[in-house]
């Protein structure tokens, strides 16, 4: 179990550059955190550490309540949000919060990104829904994900007032549902400069979704 924890502790700490590489975060805001497979355990960043000094040693081992198991920091502020999605969503391995600024833009006025892009059939399967306006602290922002989610396509969420928070089966597709999420955040906000962006049929965002979801990219070869 030390090995895994410990691989999973480096995946963690490098899936936090991607953040900064897409520029979905700023100063030491946002984080990324992943379920230990198996184990009612997480692992996610230390708060108010900048991204430059995380490191696979920093990384903090919590269980599914939000405490500390392992790790000389205290954990992200988020912490009691994401060991609340995955409490109650056990198909979740990996949980991101940004405050990216398209998404966000779109968060502070309180109103989901509508699907009008076959980007976001694919990756989304539906419009990225609002969730509830939630303070800081402690399972509510958490609660706000599970509810808005639930029975919804989307891996991602815009909370009220507040930004991103993105889930997926593993920490790496979480972290690039949240990359998609800005990028269409802003590609349709770009649009509605230009005029009303055209809906797509509800036939259609599901045949998109399905394929993207279940055709492309590669395979496993058949043995």
């Amino acid at each position: 179990m030390s090995e895994a924890i410990d691989l999973l502790r480096r995946r963690v700490a490098d899936l936090h550059q991607e953040l900064v590489r897409y520029g979905l975060v700023v100063w030491t805001a946002g984080n990324v955190s992943a379920r230990v497979p198996g184990e009612d355990l997480l692992v996610i960043k230390p708060s108010g550490v900048s991204y430059d000094e995380l490191t696979p040693q920093n990384m903090i081992l919590c269980d599914l309540d939000g405490n500390v198991v392992e790790g000389e920091h205290l954990p992200s502020s988020d912490t009691a949000a994401h060991a609340y999605v995955y409490r109650h969503r056990p198909d979740v391995g990996g949980v991101v919060h940004t405050h990216s600024t398209y998404a966000s833009a779109w968060a502070a006025r309180g109103e989901p990104v509508p699907c009008v892009l076959t980007a976001m059939a694919d990756e989304f399967g539906a419009e990225i829904p609002i969730g509830p306006f939630a303070l800081i602290g402690d399972d509510s922002i958490g609660r706000g994900i599970v509810e808005t989610l639930a029975g919804h396509r989307s891996p991602a969420v815009l909370m009220k007032s507040h930004g991103v928070f993105t889930i997926g089966k593993d920490a790496e597709a979480a972290v690039k549902a949240a990359v998609m999420c800005e990028d269409v955040a802003r590609t349709v906000h770009v649009s509605r400069q230009l005029g009303e962006p055209l809906p797509i049929a509800q036939d259609d965002i599901d045949r998109l979704n399905f394929r993207y979801q279940n055709v492309y990219g590669q395979r496993p070869a058949a043995q």
